[in-house]
């Protein structure tokens, strides 16, 4: 059972980007994107309009941060100065941050932004104005293919999330409101998760709790990003879910389509070319393959069944810390990676060991929407699947009583 990042994972990306900036023209590298801060060293906040910068030198590791957030960070063994101004826009968090590279004496940097992300009326200055910089994308790279330590706590995270959702279906009933019935599920499970975990579940500020599972219901299906509409459940109603847990920051995902009582036939025929498109996806992964050639092969069987019209968005995307990351698995992830030289190369545009997808393709028709999403791993000689819970059209029929 994983709960929790080794500290050797993170002694093993400082030391990767350490090694880039050797490489590089600069002297060092800053981050201020909260995930990229946290994948580097574990320190995890909340990106609001108050900037935190971090800055990695051959030979250091110091940080920025506004003062609300020294006692969060000064513990951390990877971080070995905490510079801090007060707030935004008084406190001048740029002109400290810049302070801190200039004791270090850092005159060049390679930077993921240029600056803070303007972020809640976060406004300026760029970073450039007080050192020469270059930009980066080394983390969001690194993140695509996940390590062992990792593919443990997204394991972990199907599991919970797997609970959810048997939670999730358990409750479900005619006349229940969606809001009440997710929040009842989730509860379930969170307690569980921690009453089974205990102290060793770690828990981080970007989440909103352990577990979690909700669905969207009736006509708002037919939208793939349908909101949970303020209605009670109606026998007949098509539901699409989803379900999910934060374990140690990392997430899976875990959606399904369900009937409330069985459905007509036009609604299983929707669900079976669902199942088998998505069963088209799975069968195409692998290590090695074209990404693109995936979200193509479903496109073909698409055009084959005569329901393109009714396919709305690419196959899927990886996944980890962040619930949607790159790479993305469509028809032009091979082109995007040849027009964009700077930051990608052609084993960029292939199937990795270590990758991590959500396959999750749909249908949408004018009434209702259909859609399976499950979290699948690229090993070195296939595929493992990381989401269990029951795909068939029989594990999906909520009973009327």
């Amino acid at each position: 059972m994983a709960t929790r990042l080794p500290d050797g994972e993170y002694d093993d990306r400082l030391a990767q980007v350490r090694d880039r900036i050797r490489a590089s023209d600069a002297d060092a590298g800053v981050w201020f994107g909260a995930t990229s801060i946290e994948y580097l060293t574990g320190f995890d906040h909340i990106q609001t309009e108050r900037p935190v910068c971090l800055v990695v030198t051959p030979e250091t590791a110091e940080i920025t941060v506004p003062r609300l957030e020294v006692e969060r960070v000064e513990p951390n063994p990877r971080i070995d100065a905490v510079h801090h101004y007060h707030d935004y826009p008084g406190g001048r968090p740029i002109a400290v941050a810049a302070e801190m590279l200039a004791g270090l004496g850092v005159e060049t940097v390679v930077a993921d932004t240029d600056g803070a992300p303007g972020t809640m009326g976060y406004e300026g200055p760029a970073l450039s104005e007080f050192v020469a910089v270059d930009d980066q994308a080394w983390v969001s790279r690194m993140r695509w293919e996940k390590s062992d330590a990792e593919l443990d706590l997204i394991r972990e995270s199907a599991r919970w999330g797997n609970l959810a959702h048997r939670y999730l279906a358990d409750y479900t009933a005619v006349g229940a409101h969606p809001i009440t019935v997710s929040q009842r599920a989730s509860m379930e499970a969170s307690r569980a998760m921690l009453d089974t975990l205990g102290e060793e579940y770690v828990a981080r500020t970007r989440g909103s709790g352990p577990a979690f599972a909700g669905y969207i219901t009736g006509p708002q299906t037919r939208l793939p990003h349908g909101h949970t509409a303020n209605r009670r459940l109606q026998a007949g109603d098509v539901l699409v879910t989803g379900a999910a847990a934060n374990v140690d920051g990392y997430h899976s995902e875990l959606e399904r389509t369900m009937f409330l009582g069985e459905p007509t036939d036009e609604q299983r025929h929707y669900f079976e070319l669902m199942v088998e498109m998505q069963d088209v996806a799975i069968d195409a992964l692998g290590p090695g393959v074209p990404i693109a050639d995936v979200d193509e092969a479903v496109r073909d069987y698409v055009d084959e069944q005569g329901v393109t019209d009714l396919y709305q968005h690419h196959v899927g995307h990886n996944i980890g810390m962040g619930g949607h990351e790159p790479p993305y698995v469509d028809q032009g992830w091979g082109d995007h990676c040849e027009d964009d030289a700077t930051s990608y190369d052609d084993e960029d545009a292939i199937m990795q060991p270590g990758h991590v997808w959500t396959i999750e393709p749909g249908l949408y028709t004018d009434e209702y929407g259909y859609r399976h999403s499950d979290t699948i791993a690229i090993t070195e000689d296939g595929v493992e699947w990381l989401t269990y819970f029951p795909r068939d059209l029989e594990g999906n029929v909520v009973p009327i009583s």
